[in-house]
């Protein structure tokens, strides 16, 4: 038998137009995939997993951009059926959460906190209280705060007079100042100045939030790359 030239991880899903979706034939068969359908065919969603071998690059090459101007892995993956390539599937059917919108992103994120196991590799100083399961990373600078975790913070981050509570990942070369946040994730090289209450938040990298003049109680924000965000 010929060997696959991919293999595709597919999960029964109930809204099936978000996702790229496969149709098969009664044998299990690939047959067709689409990318976030109007009018799904099946309700089997890649899932995000693929496996490859080298014919994938002559696939690659022989596409061309969807209408959202990108390379469709679908329509790469659809190439290798056309051209009679094997494409062989597993359907999952444990757990799996999508993180490509910010609910189930925090929710990944919380599991993934759950587990962690405490290691302190940057400085904390006297003033502040590590509580509950933290990981500081290496050249990390902990300045009268309170980290109450479970809490990543990665390498060479500043947190300084401020709170970070429980299921919060702050990213590296990350400054933190007279803040609070929780339950939100902090990407690389992004800083949060003087926000009363930051909580179910995504901050993208290289982001700049900063307080002007009202006094918000509480802040929700999806944040992409490179922004910078002054808070009245």
């Amino acid at each position: 038998e010929q060997p696959p030239a991919a293999q595709i991880m597919l999960k029964r899903v109930d809204d099936p137009h978000r996702f790229g979706i496969a149709t098969l034939d009664g044998d299990g068969h690939v047959v067709h995939l689409v990318e976030k359908p109007d009018d799904p065919p099946s309700n089997l969603a890649l899932v995000g997993v693929y496996l490859f071998d080298k014919t994938i690059h002559e696939a690659v090459r022989a596409i061309s951009p969807s209408a959202r101007g990108e390379l469709e892995i679908t329509d790469a993956i659809q190439w290798l059926i056309d051209e009679g390539h094997r494409v062989r599937t597993e359907l999952l059917t444990g757990w799996w959460i999508d993180t490509g919108k910010l609910t189930p992103l925090l929710e990944a994120n919380r599991l993934l906190l759950g587990r962690l196991d405490t290691r302190i590799d940057g400085d904390v100083d006297a003033d502040s209280v590590i509580d509950g399961r933290v990981v500081v990373g290496e050249g990390s600078q902990i300045v009268a705060s309170t980290i109450r975790g479970p809490v990543a913070i990665g390498r060479e981050t500043r947190i300084a007079n401020s709170f970070v509570g429980p299921y919060s990942a702050i990213g590296d070369h990350c400054e933190v100042e007279h803040s609070e946040i929780e339950h939100s994730v902090v990407m690389d090289h992004s800083r949060i100045v003087d926000i009363p209450r930051l909580e179910d938040s995504l901050i993208g990298q290289e982001t700049v939030i900063s307080r002007t003049r009202k006094r918000p109680r509480s802040l929700r924000l999806m944040v992409g790359d490179h922004c910078q965000i002054d808070v009245e």
